[in-house]
């Protein structure tokens, strides 16, 4: 997740009345044991950030069902290029749309979108879409709009899928909230969407290239980017075959300092807390997104002192990597 997530969650959710578990990506036995009465869904990230971790989104997806909870799936760094959540088990993909979708880095939107087999009904704990809504006059949402109501049945998916989620999402949290994206950034977004295939296919053959050459670079001690193999490659080669991305990390021997000076010194590459943009962005976590974490947070999350994050824009990818060259022949070789 992004550096806001561990103090944003806490605090904002609470004024919600919500509250957030966090489990490591591969710690199955610990997110069944944190799930209790209480809990109203599992949510985790396709291909994670800053780390570009590949989840196993079937094994996530069996143990919320078999609590009767929907999985939601943050696709943002993958996209629906790279993979689609909802063939391995999800039921609510969201997006940040600013990113690889709109691909510019130049409109702001959200998108969530609902697979529609969900039973919302069935354990009792979404009363806001199965029981009567005094704002619509009694209406009950999913019986209205869910897959086996009369609203499936006009769109010719009854029994299939239905859209009783993002209708009450629309008709009561759009409404009383008012987060509605402007004419135009959906203009710029849903552009930038027709050339997804041709940008997510570069991206992810310039950032291979990318972690190649930064693996064998002196001065980097480390390169997480599942496309170099390892642990993560399998679940890489299930879930996103065309590409593992074009988000990852490396850590250099320099430490703090040598992180600054490096993000500091690049020319083409942009200095940009973003990601998922057609330019290549670079950023240090610990001094950037994730500074108001403590360290033992910011090894959680991936975002150790010493690491880079590098979201590889389609550029030409002998200009990204001279560009990274330069800027690491002026970093020290190791921490004081």
């Amino acid at each position: 997740f992004s550096g806001g997530s561990v103090p944003h969650s806490p605090r904002q959710f609470k004024q919600f009345g919500w509250s957030v578990t966090f489990c490591g990506h591969e710690d199955y036995e610990g997110i069944e044991k944190a799930i209790t009465a209480k809990t109203k869904a599992v949510y985790c990230e396709s291909i994670a950030n800053p780390g570009g971790l590949v989840i196993d989104l079937e094994r996530l997806a069996d143990i919320a069902h078999r609590h009767g909870l929907p999985l939601i799936v943050d696709n943002t760094t993958a996209t629906p290029y790279l993979t689609r959540p909802f063939e391995h088990g999800a039921d609510i993909v969201v997006h940040s749309a600013t990113k690889g979708l709109g691909g510019h880095g130049n409109a702001m939107g959200g998108f969530i979108v609902e697979k529609g087999d969900f039973d919302w009904a069935a354990s009792g704990k979404f009363p806001i879409i199965s029981e009567p809504c005094d704002s619509y006059h009694g209406m009950r949402m999913y019986e209205t709009f869910g897959k086996d109501g009369p609203v499936a049945e006009m769109l010719g998916t009854k029994g299939k899928a239905g859209i009783s989620f993002v209708i009450t999402a629309r008709v009561l949290g759009l409404r009383d909230m008012g987060m509605c994206i402007s004419p135009f950034n959906a203009f710029l977004i849903s552009m930038g969407m027709e050339t997804l295939p041709l940008r997510m296919q570069k991206h992810c053959d310039n950032a291979l290239a990318v972690a190649k050459f930064l693996e064998k670079h002196e001065k980097v001690s480390w390169v997480r980017y599942a496309g170099l193999g390892g642990s993560n490659f399998d679940l890489h080669q299930k879930y996103c075959p065309k590409g593992a991305g074009a988000l990852f990390t490396f850590g250099l021997k320099g430490g703090y300092e040598a992180g600054k000076q490096l993000v500091d010194s690049v020319k083409m590459i942009s200095l940009v807390a973003n990601l998922g943009d057609s330019r290549t962005l670079i950023a240090h976590p610990a001094s950037m997104m994730h500074s108001q974490l403590t360290e033992e947070q910011r090894r959680a999350a991936g975002a150790e002192t010493e690491t880079i994050r590098l979201s590889v824009g389609i550029e030409d990818a002998e200009d990204i990597m001279a560009d990274l060259g330069q800027a690491l022949d002026g970093v020290p070789l190791s921490s004081l």
